[in-house]
């Protein structure tokens, strides 16, 4: 017995002991940018420092080993004419997925230096925004706007070669004029089995599953919302309570209010941040890994911006405009937009 209580104190005092993370206070960052000439980039894949891939507007796939001073890329036109528009990517081990936007929606499978079509669906309205795997590598889902009264989901089972898209009795209705936006990958976050995916125009939504899909949950949120461009853009969790979505009016981008919010229930309720204060309009919002949550950076069309109390209170820290990053560890990130890609470094 007392061999027992040692050893529960020693570990209360080890747990005791535990620094508390203190986050930091960026004074400077740098960003090395490789030029990607007419070129629209919204869907990065980040593997480590040296490693990046990227689907782009023009139908191409790009892949770096080396930092970014060379690039492998697949050219992808389907049928010899229809070059397809692609703002979705996912990576499972060495193999590739690319997602179109726009009708017909085309998905291909990329590996070994070999493509093909595993999913195709024609219809006017048509348009795909986001997609991610789950981390058994089998299962992954891919979201886009309602070409009936419920959101478009496919899912897939086997790795992504087969997919299939999900009646709309099993689906959360929509209100008419909301949907989703393809600006930078990030309206569905993927942790274990659970996804959440973000809504806006209309409605500024949290559409939840605690299965892969299988059922939802829909919670409202005090985003801005009711115009089309309004809404949330962009959805991050540290754990499954903690999250922060961002977004606005990306027709009126230096707008910032009822645009940030974060929840600490998993979704169910959430509470606008930083209102009226920097940032603006954002299309993308992560968490910087290894922060405890607390370090988060958002970017857009309007700069990057820098919270370091889990995104009650920003600092702007580049004018430099970017659709969407992803990072590698606390210290690097890949970014992408108009005709770039970057590196950025903290400091």
């Amino acid at each position: 017995m007392k061999r027992f209580l040692a050893l529960f104190f020693i570990a209360m005092l080890s747990i005791s002991c535990k620094k508390e993370y203190q986050p930091r206070t960026i004074a400077d960052i740098h960003i090395d940018t490789y030029a990607k000439d007419s070129s629209s980039i919204r869907a990065i894949k980040a593997i480590s420092k040296d490693s990046m891939v990227y689907a782009d507007s023009n139908g191409n796939i790009s892949k770096t080993k080396d930092g970014g001073k060379t690039w492998e890329t697949w050219k992808i036109v389907y049928n010899d004419s229809i070059t397809p528009h692609f703002r979705s990517i996912a990576v499972v081990n060495d193999t590739v997925f690319a997602l179109s936007v726009a009708n017909p929606a085309l998905l291909y499978k990329v590996y070994n230096n070999t493509t093909r079509l595993v999913y195709k669906e024609e219809d006017p309205k048509v348009f795909y925004d986001a997609m991610h795997f789950f981390p058994d590598g089998k299962s992954a889902i891919a979201v886009g706007d309602p070409t009936e009264d419920c959101p478009s989901i496919i899912v897939t089972s086997d790795g992504g070669n087969t997919w299939c898209k999900v009646a709309c009795k099993e689906l959360p209705r929509f209100e008419e004029g909301e949907a989703f936006f393809a600006a930078s990958n990030t309206n569905i976050k993927v942790l274990e089995d659970t996804v959440w995916i973000v809504s806006g125009g209309k409605k500024a939504r949290v559409l939840k599953s605690l299965d892969k899909g299988k059922t939802w949950e829909v919670y409202d949120t005090p985003i801005v919302q009711g115009n089309g461009p309004q809404g949330i853009y962009s959805i991050d969790f540290y754990d499954e309570l903690n999250g922060i979505v961002i977004g606005g009016d990306y027709s009126n981008p230096e707008a910032n209010k009822a645009n940030k919010a974060i929840t600490k229930d998993g979704g169910k309720t959430w509470t606008i941040v930083a209102d009226n204060q920097e940032p603006g309009y954002k299309s993308c919002v992560q968490y910087i890994p290894g922060t405890e949550g607390k370090e988060v950076i958002a970017v857009g069309k309007t700069g990057i911006s820098f919270s370091n109390d889990g995104g009650v209170h920003w600092k702007k820290i580049s004018d430099e405009s970017f659709y969407t990053i992803q990072f590698v560890d606390k210290y690097m990130a890949w970014l992408a937009g108009h005709e770039k890609v970057g590196k950025l470094i903290l400091n």
